[in-house]
């Protein structure tokens, strides 16, 4: 049994998704996407300053936390945000920061 088993799922889970988040070359990647305003398709290292291989390596972690999908299009994969999965973590970590934010007039 591992000790993050004894906290909530939903804990379990944001920090699961934050540990996805952790790493600036999927942070670029995510910007990177949004920023197209549409499905990327082609090359998306061309873009990123790391090898094809490390890129692909980032976007399948992305695809496996739910934050991006890949559809195959012939030879080439359509790469694009998902709203849905975005929208919810984002309502999740608005969330914890409200509960987590100092009220006025507390210090230490």
């Amino acid at each position: 049994m591992y000790k993050t088993e004894n906290f909530e799922i939903s804990m379990q889970e944001l920090a699961a998704f934050a540990r996805v988040l952790s790493h600036p070359a999927r942070l670029s990647i995510l910007k990177f996407l949004a920023s197209s305003k549409q499905c990327i398709s082609g090359d998306i290292s061309e873009k990123i300053p790391l090898s094809r291989s490390t890129v692909s390596q980032h976007l399948k972690e992305l695809k496996l936390a739910g934050l991006i999908q890949g559809s195959v299009e012939g030879t080439r994969i359509n790469y694009c945000l998902r709203k849905d999965t975005i929208d919810s973590m984002i309502d999740q970590f608005s969330d914890l920061f409200d509960e987590i934010k100092p009220k006025t007039g507390h210090s230490c």
